[in-house]
């Protein structure tokens, strides 16, 4: 039965029920009961929607999506025709309802007042198309017309995905080249399965292999290929690589065994859980099960990073971040999960120096004192003096963010453009580096950024891609035609 609008004055938000916290920690399965979330619950919270005539959860979506219209669609029951618009503006919504920080971007800007609490945005989004996918919806991008262009992507991840899905359904042959043996990039590799099951990514690589776009893996380039050989095989290029190299603390003790790199850390939790083989895991250099595990950073990756060692078995898991709850930049819900999960918070506290003699044996931090606002408008931090003192732990874990590889040296262009941070240099209209035809978004350009953004610059370096070969090609008839 359709339900009606603006019902957030009679009804209360509900987001999918938990699971119990104790079977949580066991395993690495999606922590939410989204199968409760059923037809009659979604189009329950969708009917709490406002239906404002400006749509700050639109605005501050960075798809921009039409997220009014869907919920008003799924609210009236008419499901295919709310999952048609939600995947006009988003090619992967069901991994943006289940990753997106939401309560950071549109469920944040929701305008219903704070007292009703806002529209259950990402949960109705995940269900319209895990919905779609049962009941064949989805389908594979396979264009009406082939067009004789060809298109190279360096990057499988997000970004590189959905310019290849834009691309193939306007008829390009479209390569995609990846170091990885499987699909995903980070969706794979970074985050952990009880935010993101697999199947929910690599269905898609599958769908794709059907739809026509050819996948390279286990490629890289610079070893297996260069990009000049990409350059000439292909009219455009579009490099959507990522960030991986991790940011290091700069402290005494930093180089003992048993302090990791984040990303090597959930690396190989993810192919453990795949099956793959992994002897850093199986040597327990990279398991938490049976450790005292600090883990230093306060964003998504942390969160991932405690609530993994969690479920590896640790004997007590903290997370170390130098400013406050309030000015931590990660998903308060993520931060909540880890805090329900039994994770413990020493806020407030920067390392000062890892003890231990070959081995880490602790943590030695000092406490921080909140000052005045900086430039970017976040508080400034400073030490108190006298108040250092020592966690115990047996397995570090840096998550302290990413940064850019030296791609020029790693892909054998030295004309590749970069700008000071190492990111690489764009036209931010076109999209286009200083090569001709050769295009680039994502992390690569962005910086450490979130899976949402990653997919709009796939999108939009589509269209800008697209433009180009073919205003190449309008150039080349036309020097034919004199």
């Amino acid at each position: 039965m359709a339900e009606r609008m603006l019902q957030f004055v009679r009804l209360s938000q509900a987001q999918p029920e938990k699971r119990d916290i104790a079977a949580r920690r066991a395993d690495f399965g999606e922590i939410y009961r989204y199968e409760q979330f059923d037809t009659g619950a979604a189009a329950q919270q969708a009917s709490r929607c406002s239906q404002c005539g400006v749509p700050f959860c639109s605005v501050h979506c960075p798809l921009n999506n039409n997220i009014p219209d869907w919920l008003k669609l799924t609210a009236e029951g008419r499901l295919e025709e709310a999952y048609e618009v939600s995947s006009a503006t988003n090619t992967f919504p069901e991994i943006c309802g289940r990753i997106c920080p939401q309560d950071r971007l549109c469920e944040g800007n929701c305008v219903i007042e704070k007292g009703f609490e806002s529209v259950t945005i990402g949960a109705v989004e995940r269900y319209i198309t895990d919905t779609a996918w049962e009941r064949g919806w989805v389908k594979a991008p396979k264009p009406r017309q082939e067009l004789p262009w060809s298109v190279g992507i360096i990057g499988a991840g997000p970004a590189g995905l959905a310019a290849a899905e834009k691309l193939r359904l306007r008829g390009y042959q479209v390569h995609v080249y990846d170091r990885y043996d499987r699909v995903g990039g980070l969706m794979i590799y970074g985050i952990p399965n009880f935010k993101l099951e697999k199947e929910v990514v690599l269905r898609r690589w599958k769908q794709y292999e059907e739809g026509g776009i050819h996948f390279h893996l286990d490629c890289a380039i610079g070893r297996d290929v260069t990009l000049a050989e990409l350059r000439e095989r292909h009219d455009a290029v579009f490099i959507a690589t990522g960030v991986y190299k991790a940011r290091d603390i700069d402290c005494v003790g930093a180089g003992l065994a048993g302090i990791v790199p984040a990303l090597d850390y959930l690396t190989a939790s993810n192919r453990q859980n795949l099956g793959d083989p992994v002897p850093e895991f199986d040597s327990g250099a990279l398991d938490a099960k049976g450790k005292r595990v600090v883990v230093v950073g306060g964003g998504d990756t942390a969160m991932d990073c405690v609530r993994t060692a969690v479920r590896q078995g640790a004997t007590s898991v903290t997370c170390l971040y130098r400013r406050d709850k309030a000015n931590m930049p990660g998903s308060m819900r993520e931060v909540k999960n880890a805090e329900e999960e039994g994770v413990e918070f020493a806020w407030l506290a920067a390392p000062e120096a890892f003890t231990g003699e070959t081995t880490v044996t602790g943590l030695r931090a000092i406490r921080m004192h909140l000052g005045l606002p900086d430039a970017t408008g976040r508080q400034q931090v400073a030490p108190i003096a006298g108040s250092a003192f020592t966690i115990p732990c047996d397995l570090a874990i840096k998550a302290l963010g990413f940064d850019p590889e030296d791609l020029p040296r790693a892909f054998d262009e030295p004309a590749l453009p970069v700008t000071r941070w190492g990111t690489l240099k764009v036209n931010h209209r076109t999209m286009m580096t200083d090569l001709p035809g050769v295009f680039a978004g994502g992390d690569i350009v962005r910086g450490a950024s979130l899976v949402v953004w990653a997919i709009r610059d796939g999108r939009d370096a589509a269209e800008q891609i697209d433009a180009y070969v073919r205003a190449k090609a309008g150039q080349k008839l036309a020097a034919a035609a004199e």
